[in-house]
């Protein structure tokens, strides 16, 4: 589809897609390979600004090579992997970083006894004063940091407090502000709810509704479906190094994403020989044609 009016010298312009619509992030059949062990193959993934990308799968099912891929640590060794519209293949996160991709690992990468400002600034400290008497500007990241965690609804009544003394909520949001604070575009966040309680994955779940409201893309990697479909706008599964459904919110529901997160097509095909064990309950398991058939085509930019 075409323009009808006229660039300046009566050119007829071609559309372009909106800023807002470009895909921050794509994956294209990409995949990776360890010599001749295949551990990714295949793999379309789609990041637009402003939306969650919920990114389920078992252990071993290449949730982690996925994470190692976009965040620099890997390269592709099959594929496309574009940014902004452009190839690209990181050597490091830090490039990856230079092009606004951030990620929060599960473990955070803290320092537990120093104070909350210390651990926001970590190796980005801001200083003051002429080289070679430089020094830490202590009450500017106090000031910054305090702020930020603001913006994101977090309130510290101490920022000089360790870390470590947080609950693994509120570290998971300070990972999360420090991200944004630092320009990241593109938020990856590694199992954020994975070893925390009820309530604080609920507080997690409000930081990364936050970050999507201020028009990051998030990849959200996890196990828990219900902790996905409280905030995702895509959902893709991961089996075995496969993209096994890729699909929008629209258009997969609570029911049929967390039967196939937890392998409901091999249940379902072992359901006859699981209705002869004692004590097996199959009513409940899904009838195998129901999970094969598509749930969606792969329509991330559609969502």
């Amino acid at each position: 589809m075409t323009s009808k009016e006229p660039g300046t010298h009566g050119a007829v312009l071609k559309d372009t897609p909106p800023a807002d619509e470009r895909p921050l992030v794509e994956l294209r059949g990409a995949g990776k390979s360890y010599g001749n062990i295949r551990a990714l193959h295949g793999v379309d993934l789609t990041v637009h600004p402003g939306k969650v990308t919920c990114v389920l799968g078992d252990n071993g099912a290449g949730k982690s090579t996925l994470i190692k891929i976009i965040s620099g640590l890997h390269q592709h060794t099959e594929g496309e992997f574009l940014v902004d519209g452009e190839p690209v293949r990181f050597s490091t996160p830090r490039e990856a970083l230079g092009k606004g991709i951030a990620t929060v690992y599960q473990d955070l990468a803290v320092v537990p006894l120093m104070p909350v400002w210390r651990n926001f600034f970590l190796g980005s400290e801001m200083t003051k004063g002429p080289w070679p008497v430089r020094r830490l500007d202590i009450a500017k990241m106090k000031k910054t940091a305090d702020e930020e965690l603001r913006h994101m609804g977090i309130v510290l009544d101490d920022m000089e407090q360790p870390i470590g003394t947080l609950s693994g909520g509120q570290r998971q949001c300070v990972a999360i502000a420090r991200a944004v604070y630092f320009g990241a575009r593109v938020l990856i966040l590694d199992e954020p709810t994975a070893a925390l309680g009820v309530k604080q994955s609920g507080v997690v779940l409000k930081y990364i509704a936050a970050a999507r409201d201020k028009g990051l893309g998030v990849i959200f990697i996890t196990h828990n479906p219900h902790h996905a479909y409280m905030v995702g706008d895509h959902f893709s599964v991961l089996r075995l190094g496969t993209m096994e459904l890729s699909a929008s919110r629209s258009d997969v529901s609570l029911e049929e994403l967390t039967n196939h997160m937890a392998g409901g097509t091999e249940l379902a095909s072992l359901k006859h020989e699981l209705a002869q064990v004692r004590g097996v309950d199959v009513e409940e398991l899904p009838e195998e044609r129901n999970l094969t058939a598509p749930v969606a085509t792969s329509s991330e930019g559609k969502s």
